[in-house]
């Protein structure tokens, strides 16, 4: 074989190399419901980013630069979170590394949930839940203010294929993928998992925010 042709195979093998490397690095996230978006949350808000900049954030352990993307923000709501507001959102440079792409004119509103990261700060991922403020149905707003909360001490069980169950009495059973084919269907949209007098957990759906001792239940 000739140098120019080990040459050529040594490179394709180095790019081969680099893309299997880079495609498991990729980002992956397991289906969650909003609810469990919020309760998994340290910080959950309402907010427009104004702009965005890619900063160092120190050296790996080989001496490589480590970048970030840092988003400043201006906060208009707290759900969850601490007694000051979030100005700052970091997040990692790429989408293989659930680096989230955000609209920096502040032209946008989301609901941004997160992790908390020092004073003023927060770190998201595409894991996290984020989506634009226009796109939550009235319930999943509503649900911010209250039902989510009520509902951090039960489980919501994702059913990925049938036949599938719950297992404790404070578990709710997410159907969304199995009846709708979608992790945004009714249940994800509409209702929340919440606990019971008794300790049971079930799916709600209400007008109103439900009462901590309720019964009675609307099934989806």
């Amino acid at each position: 074989m000739s140098r120019a042709l080990r040459s050529l195979w040594a490179a394709v093998a180095l790019l081969l190399a680099w893309r299997l490397h880079e495609l498991a690095e990729a980002c992956s996230c397991s289906p969650v419901h909003p609810q469990q978006a919020y309760c998994n949350a340290d910080v959950v808000i309402r907010a427009k980013v104004i702009s965005r900049k890619e900063v160092n954030a120190g050296n790996d352990i080989y001496g490589n630069p480590i970048k970030r993307i840092q988003y400043d923000i201006k906060q208009i709501k707290m759900f969850k979170g601490p007694d000051q507001d979030i100005e700052t959102i970091f997040t990692a440079p790429s989408s293989a590394v659930c680096g989230v792409t955000l609209d920096p004119s502040g032209k946008r509103e989301y609901l941004i949930a997160g992790k908390a990261e020092g004073s003023n700060k927060m770190h998201v991922t595409l894991c996290d839940f984020i989506e634009s403020w226009d796109s939550l149905t009235q319930m999943q707003k509503k649900s911010l203010s209250q039902r989510y909360e009520m509902g951090c001490d039960c489980k919501i069980t994702r059913c990925p294929s049938v036949p599938c169950s719950i297992n404790a009495p404070n578990e709710c059973l997410w159907t969304d993928w199995v009846v709708e084919k979608s992790i945004v269907g009714s249940q994800a949209s509409h209702y929340a998992c919440i606990k019971r007098s008794d300790g049971s957990c079930a799916w709600y759906r209400g007008a109103v925010p439900p009462k901590q001792e309720f019964l009675d239940l609307e099934d989806p």
